[in-house]
């Protein structure tokens, strides 16, 4: 029955089908027919199958305008179609074993050409021929056969085949086996055509021999190239139980000392069987030819062959050992060696000598005589012969010696053969060693302790024998100065130490007055106050002893620096003006610039750093017309006096030191210009001045009765030195630096006074005639002073004032050096001056 496509159709969808029918009945027949090509595997990509527009009976030149399709029946595009040139060629390798997996005798590719406009559909089928592309393989390339050694000649194993994907005669052709003294292969072919290999055994296997036998089975194709495969066949031949254990030697000797610990190793036997397994497996044991006697001595291991100590072994008791063994294997049927072994005992040096101590000092003093009997030592040992020969010493080097008594032998005196101090060793372990000259050699040691007394013959001992302390002047009355310890190497009371200081006098002050000493720990304080000004230091001894019998001692030098403090306000001792006064002085309008108008100088009795003076204006009406000096205080004009100036000036000069705090004192000065003509100042000159207001006569008195009081003053103030000074202690003592004038060492040049003393001194010479005051400031030790000379004003009584004044200072200076010796003849001095 036909059917309508009307009936499942439109009109136009109608007249689509029935034209598509119509074609597919056009084309149908020549679909039916085939084409045939045949080709090798493996060809390169590009490579031409065939030409198909030629042999479809296609033009090449009408093909481009058509559209033409493959149809390969594969999940891959293998070919392509060239529709230029109408080729069919190669876009991908074909491979025949994977596209004919089952191994056909014949392996195609099917495929179809569809070519549209006009419509039409050609059947191509590929043969694809084998190559010789695969080589031969084993599914195993290890084979491992288990062979006994007890195989006999002709036994048959299976080995694995071989595979090869090609076909004919590209297929495995044979196989071959390396070369082996007991085995060979057999080749069957199946009634498929497959072969199979078979190992032949060709000779006995001995495992002792060769445990196991490497081959190599290789499997060969027909092809061209020829292609092999190959494989391991591992033979492992299989134990029997054909080799008894068996020894080294068949007697061993060996030598022990008697007296050999328990476990101690005699000797390790090795048997050794060359089966493997549990036939290789040895346990040793003694035979019935063993003694018991000796098994009680000996152990011996069943695994390990060792034969060890377990009992005593005594020379006295058996010279020697004999041992016979059998080592068994642990086969099915046990197979057995035998082999004797032969101890020989050899006597040993077992006994230690001994020492014996009688009359032991263990206490003695350290000064005990060179050569006195500490101990009496007795040696023995029970051995004989070299074992029993001893000898003794002392462990290491020590202050005592061992003498050997001649009446009794092997006894020694121990004795002091060096003298000792308990200071360095307090205590000896004398270790005694006795030894024998066996051998090994045996020895023994006793120990003597031996305490030394303590005696008193250490002295005290400063750290240092000269100690220099520094004080800082108006200290606390029983301040701590410093400690002063000594130390004594002694014990007990030759330990106990007692201070105190050593009696000295200086400036009839005995040091115990100045300083107290603590006897229990040497502290040293200050019982006064201390001033730099009037004491600079103090040298004295401060003894320890200790409270031995006899007593011994040392003592230490101890030298008390006085440090300055800045304590001292400058004096100002020129020009010389009553407490709280003016100082006036005249000078002519018509000096010239840079002339000396006045010059200022201070005093500080502090010491070289504090006592440094400047100079400078606190106070001046014109500070243009005058210039101070701030290290010599010298006043000087700056320029000339001009008719604008006012006649008088008031200049204010204070002078301070350089402590710290600084402290300062401060002069005014008024200065009076004057129209008559007055010789001006000169430097350092010292010119007369000229009194019209007195006669000749009148001078002459005054010279004469100036001359008289200068006498007098020079020979009280001598007086006053020599009471003041005292004799030159001995040369422990430092010599007394409590003097008020010293002329040493001086020169004058320029009215400069230069010199190196140590200590303050004032000196104020007053000459009325010439009207020039000489002034000496001396500074601390180690530093220069200068004394300048002081130009004075025109007047008599302004000459006599300062020259009264001066000395006044000088006398209250030295006063307070010597306060017990000088207070009546300063009354005196300051009578004489007042009535000059």
């Amino acid at each position: 029955m036909a059917l309508d496509p009307g009936l499942f159709f439109p009109g136009d969808e109608r007249m689509k089908v029935w034209a598509t029918v119509f074609v597919l009945c056009a084309v149908w027949p020549s679909a039916l027919s085939v084409t045939r090509y045949s080709i090798a595997e493996e060809m390169e990509r590009g490579s031409v199958v065939a030409n198909l527009a030629a042999d479809l009976g296609l033009e090449p030149g009408g093909l481009a305008q058509r559209e033409v399709k493959l149809d390969i029946f594969t999940n891959k595009k293998y070919l392509d179609f060239n529709k230029k040139t109408g080729e069919l060629y190669i876009v991908e390798k074909m491979d025949r074993e994977y596209l004919c997996p089952a191994k056909p005798t014949s392996c195609f590719l099917k495929l179809d050409v569809i070519i549209e406009s006009p419509l039409r559909i050609f059947n191509i089928e590929l043969g694809i021929t084998d190559i010789n592309d695969n080589a031969p393989h084993f599914r195993r390339d290890r084979v491992e056969l288990d062979v006994s050694e007890s195989a006999t000649p002709g036994e048959r194993f299976s080995l694995p085949n071989a595979v090869d994907p090609d076909v004919g005669v590209n297929t495995i052709k044979t196989y071959k086996l390396s070369v082996s003294e007991q085995f060979t292969i057999e080749i069957q072919t199946g009634s498929d055509g497959t072969q199979y290999v078979d190992l032949v055994l060709t000779k006995s296997l001995d495992r002792e021999e060769k445990a196991v036998h490497n081959l190599i089975l290789t499997a060969v194709d027909g092809g061209v190239p020829v292609r092999s495969g190959t494989a391991n066949i591992i033979v492992r031949v299989q134990d029997t139980n054909d080799n008894p254990p068996r020894f080294d030697k068949q007697t061993y000797t060996v030598n022990m000392t008697e007296n050999s610990p328990i476990g101690t190793l005699a000797m390790k036997l090795n048997a050794t069987d060359l089966d493997e397994g549990v036939n290789s497996e040895i346990v040793y044991s003694f035979t019935l030819y063993t003694s018991e006697k000796t098994q009680d001595v000996f152990a011996l291991n069943p695994n390990t062959g060792e034969i060890t100590v377990k009992g005593t072994i005594d020379y006295e008791d058996m010279k020697f050992y004999e041992m016979h063994i059998e080592a068994r294997d642990k086969g099915i049927h046990p197979l057995l060696g035998q082999c004797k072994v032969v101890v020989h005992v050899t006597d040993m040096n077992d006994n230690y000598p001994d020492i014996t101590i009688q009359s032991v000092k263990n206490t003695v003093n350290e000064n005990i005589p060179v050569g006195s009997v500490i101990a009496l030592v007795g040696i023995s040992d029970r051995d004989s012969g070299d074992n029993g020969k001893v000898s003794l010493s002392i462990h290491q080097p020590m202050p005592f010696i061992l003498n050997s008594s001649s009446e009794r032998p092997m006894h020694y005196n121990l004795i002091v053969s060096e003298p000792l101090d308990r200071e360095i060793v307090p205590e000896y372990d004398i270790i005694l060693v006795v030894t024998d000259a066996g051998t090994p050699p045996l020895s023994d040691n006793e120990t003597i302790t031996v305490h030394l007394l303590d005696i008193n013959d250490n002295a005290p001992q400063f750290p240092q024998s000269f100690n220099t302390i520094r004080v800082m002047e108006n200290n606390a009355p029983g301040a701590l100065l410093s400690s002063l310890t000594a130390f004594d190497p002694d014990l007990h009371e030759n330990q106990y130490l007692v201070y105190f200081i050593l009696e000295k006098e200086i400036a009839n002050t005995s040091m115990s007055m100045l300083f107290s000493i603590n006897p229990e720990n040497g502290n040293l304080y200050a019982l006064k106050t201390f001033d730099y000004e009037i004491e600079k230091e103090f040298l004295f001894h401060i003894e320890a002893r200790d409270s031995g019998s006899p007593p011994l001692s040392s003592n230490v030098t101890v030298h008390i620096v006085i440090v300055d403090q800045n304590d001292n306000v400058p004096v100002i001792v020129s020009p010389w003006r009553a407490h709280g006064s003016v100082v006036e002085e005249k000078i002519p309008r018509s000096t010239d610039k840079g002339s000396l108008v006045a010059k200022v100088i201070a005093l500080d009795t502090d010491s070289v750093h504090n006592s440094r003076i400047t100079y400078q204006f606190l106070q001046v009406t014109d500070a243009t017309l005058f210039s101070l000096d701030q290290y010599n205080g010298e006043i000087r004009t700056m320029r000339m006096f001009s008719y604008r100036d006012p006649r008088h000036q008031r200049l204010i000069v204070v002078a301070k030191d350089n402590g710290e705090p600084a402290l300062s004192a401060t002069v005014t000065i008024k200065l009076s210009t004057v129209e008559t003509v007055v010789k001006a100042y000169s430097d350092m000159t010292e010119v007369p001045l000229e009194y019209d207001i007195f006669s000749d006569l009148n001078l002459y008195l005054v010279i004469g009765l100036g001359s008289v009081s200068f006498l007098l003053l020079i020979t009280i103030l001598v007086t006053i030195v020599l009471k003041c000074q005292k004799p030159k202690p001995s040369n422990a003592a430092p010599p007394c630096r409590n003097s008020v004038i010293s002329e040493r060492n001086s020169t004058i040049a320029d009215s400069t006074l230069v010199s190196n003393d140590a200590y303050w001194y004032s000196l104020f010479l007053a000459e009325t005639r010439k009207g020039k005051m000489v002034v000496r400031q001396p500074v601390p030790k180690g530093s220069r002073y200068i004394v300048s000379s002081i130009p004075r004003g025109t007047g008599l009584t302004d000459t006599s004032d300062s020259a009264a004044s001066t000395l006044q200072v000088g006398i209250q200076i030295t006063l307070k050096k010597c306060p017990h010796h000088l207070s009546i003849l300063s009354h005196m001095l300051l009578y004489t001056l007042n009535i000059l």
